[in-house]
């Protein structure tokens, strides 16, 4: 699953550099918006972790039936930053970050462990998502001659009075690693679309050393694996919100308690210096569970 699109995607758009960590930000300049990106994304300062959390639900779509709210979901990003400098491109920084995605029951709100298939009637082994890196190498402001890009030239969201606000959408289409290599031919690309919604209030941004930060995520996408869903038509989607965080201990308690007992390298974000390919839910998938022919079921 492409959360990392969450969050890392706005850094291909606009950056900025820990040199503006103690002035107040102009988001009218080009360094007002690499400096708004940086603080709204990480943290000013070099090396700094901070995280960002959301909760909401997952549910099916088909073709003439009413959707399915099928669990809910709790995720979190931790992430970090190190300045980068591109000379005549300017300053930028590199974002690393690793993440976690929980599928949870809606009663209790603790992790799945098994789930019952209301499509097929199985019960599954539930495979939550533990992306570790997530990361996103530096996008400079300026081309190699130095001329600004037309997009980074002010901040790219919007300001009314006391709140600024800015949306993105990420459509997603390529090379699915658990297809085979006739994908352009029979299908099995991978497609989703994350759509995300950051807000906050204008004071924070422009002048404190933190940002306070709300996010609105929505993901539609291809069944997930795990789901054994076996090319049936349809869709997930998910809808979740959450908010940016200074501190591990302002996470949600499941979250806390799923990560002190089984994944406690997610309490801080990879190093600045992490040189390793990006993963996402399929390619863990992928890692973690050994694939195998199809069996046609046998008839009772």
């Amino acid at each position: 699953m492409k959360i990392k699109k969450l969050l890392t995607f706005m850094l291909a758009t606009s950056v900025t550099t820990a040199a503006f960590a103690s002035h107040k930000i102009d988001l009218t300049t080009e360094d007002g918006n690499t400096a708004a990106m940086r603080k709204i994304l990480c943290s000013m300062e070099d090396n700094k972790v901070s995280y960002y959390k959301w909760q909401g639900k997952a549910y099916s779509r088909r073709m003439g039936e009413a959707d399915k709210h099928l669990f809910n979901v709790e995720g979190m990003s931790a992430r970090r930053c190190g300045t980068v400098d591109g000379g005549v491109q300017g300053k930028t920084y590199k974002l690393v970050t690793r993440e976690i995605l929980l599928y949870t029951d809606p009663k209790t709100g603790q992790p799945l462990e098994k789930w019952q298939n209301p499509f097929t009637g199985e019960e599954l082994d539930v495979i939550h998502v533990t992306n570790d890196p997530v990361n996103q190498g530096p996008s400079f402001p300026r081309n190699k001659e130095g001329k600004t890009y037309p997009w980074k030239k002010k901040f790219g969201g919007s300001v009314n009075g006391p709140i600024w606000s800015m949306m993105f959408d990420v459509p997603l289409f390529y090379h699915n690693v658990l297809a085979g290599d006739y994908q352009k031919q029979i299908g099995g690309v991978y497609h989703a679309t994350e759509m995300f919604d950051f807000s906050g209030d204008t004071n924070s941004l422009v002048n404190d050393e933190f940002a306070h930060t709300h996010v609105d995520w929505v993901r539609i996408s291809d069944w997930l694996p795990w789901m054994m869903m076996t090319g049936r038509e349809g869709t997930i989607y998910i809808h979740a919100s959450g908010t940016k965080e200074a501190d591990f201990d302002d996470l949600q308690p499941v979250m806390k308690a799923y990560i002190e007992k089984n994944a406690p390298e997610y309490k801080t974000a990879p190093p600045v210096s992490d040189t390793r390919k990006n993963e996402t839910s399929w390619s863990t998938y992928k890692d973690d569970v050994k694939g195998e022919k199809f069996k046609r079921p046998r008839r009772h």
